[in-house]
This record gives structure tokens, sequence and C-alpha cells, in this order.
């Protein structure tokens, strides 16, 4: 890719994410420009289009997937609408980009890598959080030894989000095959993290479990079953005898966000957040020797990829996700995540349902 040539962006799916999110983060980067928007609602692609100086806000995924002013699609509708999107833009030759949960079924996303790998076509997932400057920063720790070596691994997310009350626009996480739950969704950004820092479990046992059996859509008052677990505890094991101790939770009403705990047997370190999701900024503090009191450690400047800017944390993750593509096209690097990565992160959590059901640990295997 020349230095100078921009990646022209068409974005299919007009939702809240592309606007809090997607959008204000390839406006920040110079090395993007979004050409072309498609929505079911064309009045909102419309709409959109015009708050955000996006030039071709088109009538049909086809137009926009094979519009010469588009490099790389970027797929933002729900999870079950993603495949559909995905096959046009390889189709098209088209890079492309989309959401995590890639798809609903594990068979299905190695379908449709094997295919962009057939194309040429070079594809990404949004997994980004791994690429936040402060996930990055405890990960260069971990690697050289602040902890020493990772006795063990507790993470615990509160989500304030998925209760048994949800407005309209959270419909599709309700139904089971549409993927979509706290599991599917927050287990698997959390999870990805994590263990793109220290490595993945080789074993796994977990217990799922679904506390609201019914949920209401407030707009309408309407009452849907609902199947899908609300709490999910993941315990295991890493290559090296370190322990894993998982808990998510959806619903919490206070007290919500998440902490990750390190224990090494020389330091410990300690990344939290008061939401789940949204503006604010991990917190990321540490101690080496005993009976030290924890110290907050600023991320060096040396982890920052980006422009000056007033971004939220969420939304920086995804920004620094487009930077690191940016770099890849100009560099020959692989450093944001792919397909492959989403696979890995399915197969995950094929093992947590296969454990739960089987009440019994399982031997995991992240390899594709």
């Amino acid at each position: 890719m020349s230095m100078n040539k921009k990646i022209r962006v068409g974005i299919v799916g007009a939702g809240n994410w592309a606007e809090y999110g997607h959008i204000p983060a390839l406006k920040l980067l110079p090395q993007y420009a979004m050409t072309a928007i498609h929505s079911r609602s064309q009045e909102k692609a419309d709409a959109v289009a015009a708050r955000h100086g996006i030039p071709h806000a088109l009538s049909s995924l086809q137009a926009l997937v094979h519009h010469p002013e588009v490099d790389l699609v970027l797929v933002l509708n729900p999870a079950p609408s993603h495949e559909e999107a995905i096959r046009a833009a390889i189709a098209a030759g088209k890079d492309v980009y989309s959401e995590w949960p890639l798809t609903p079924r594990t068979a299905l996303t190695q379908e449709l890598i094997a295919l962009a790998d057939q194309a040429g076509v070079r594809h990404l997932a949004g997994l980004q959080r791994r690429l936040g400057a402060d996930y990055r920063y405890v990960r260069d720790l971990v690697r050289d030894g602040y902890i020493g070596e990772l006795r063990s691994a507790r993470l615990h997310v509160s989500v304030e989000y998925f209760q048994s009350a949800r407005v309209q626009a959270l419909y599709f996480t309700v139904p089971q095959e549409n993927y979509s739950g706290l599991l599917h969704i927050y287990g698997g950004h959390f999870f990805d993290a994590v263990f793109s820092m220290l490595g993945h479990p080789t074993s796994i046992s977990a217990l799922a479990v679904n506390q609201f059996k019914e949920v209401t859509l407030i707009e309408t008052g309407e009452k849907l079953p609902h199947t899908l677990a609300d709490q999910v505890v993941v315990n295991g094991s890493f290559a090296n005898g370190a322990v894993l101790t998982a808990h998510l939770e959806a619903g919490k009403r206070n007290n919500y966000g998440w902490q990750l705990d390190l224990t090494g047997s020389s330091g410990d370190l300690k990344i939290s957040n008061s939401t789940s999701f949204g503006q604010a900024f991990n917190v990321i503090e540490g101690a080496q020797g005993d009976s030290q009191p924890l110290k907050v450690l600023p991320v060096p400047d040396q982890y920052n990829w980006l422009p000056p800017n007033q971004l939220g944390g969420s939304q920086l993750e995804l920004a620094n996700l487009y930077a690191a593509y940016a770099s890849d096209l100009r560099d020959g690097t692989r450093l944001a995540p792919t397909f492959a990565d989403a696979l890995t992160m399915h197969r995950l959590i094929d093992n947590i349902e296969l454990s739960n059901a089987g009440g019994r640990r399982v031997q995991t295997s992240p390899a594709i």
C-alpha cells in the first residue's frame, strides 16, 4: 500500500455502535476515508452519511461491496446478519472487517475463512480489546517478568447491560440461535484480551446458569422466553500450571465493571475498570516483592499509536485496531486480529458449553 493512499471504507450497518465507536475511530486516523454506507433503512443511512460527511449512502449491499471507492468493507450489523455481508465482500474481492461474534456457528466461521483465503482477501475480526495500549503494556509487563512466573489469573466481569428488561435495539441478544448473549459477546471480548496476554488455558471446567427466564422489551412490553446464560464461571489451568478463574455476570445493577488480578512468583498486577464497556479507562496497578502496596502504572508513551484525541476507552480500542490494520498493510505485519482469532474464540466457547453440558473438565486447543 502506498503510504499516501487512504484506505477507503464502506460501512454495512448504521446502528449505535457504528456512530459511537467506528466512525469516531476512523475520523481520528488520517490513513482512512469513509466513502460509503448501507443500511436496511435508507433513511438511517442518509442521516448518518449527512452527519459524518460520507459521500455515498447506498441502497443495497451489492452496490456497496462493488463500489469502486471502497477498499475495506466493515460489517457492523448483528451477528446473524454477518454472513451475507462477509460473503458479498469476499465475492467482490474486498478486504472485510466483521464485528465479533463473527457468525453464530464455528463451522460457518471456518467456511468463511476458507473462502477469504481462497480469494486472497484480508480479513479482520472485531476483537479490539487486545490492541488497547493498556492491554499491550500489561502483556509486555508479563512477558518481561514484572510478576515473575504466572501463578494465577482471576477475571471478574460484571455487565450492567443484558438485564431482564432490555431496549428494543437489543432484541437480537435474546434468541439463543443468534449467538449474542453474555458468554458470546462479553466472554469473547474479554477472554480474547486476557488470553492474548497470557496464552490460552490448556484445560477448563465451566458452569453456565440462566437466571432470567424471560426478557421484557421496554418500549413495547413484549415478553420473550430467554434461555442464554446470565452467569458463567470458568476454572482452568495454563500450560505452566498457573490457575485460571473467571466469572462473567450479566444484569448487574450496581458495583459493575471488570477486574483482572495476576499473581506471579515475584509480583502482582491488577487491571480494573468501573464499567464493562464505555468511556471509562482501565487502571493498571502493580507491586513487586513482599507486602508492598499496589501502585498505579501509567502506560508509557511508546504504546500510543494514535493522534491526540478525546475518545473514550472503548472507542480507543477500535482506533488502535484500525491503526494496526493500516500498519499491517504498510509494513507487512500481522498486528490486527483476523477471522482466525475469531475461530479460536468460537472453539473456546464451544468448549465452555461442552463442559457445562457434561459437567466435566475439557482439554482445550486453540490451534486451527
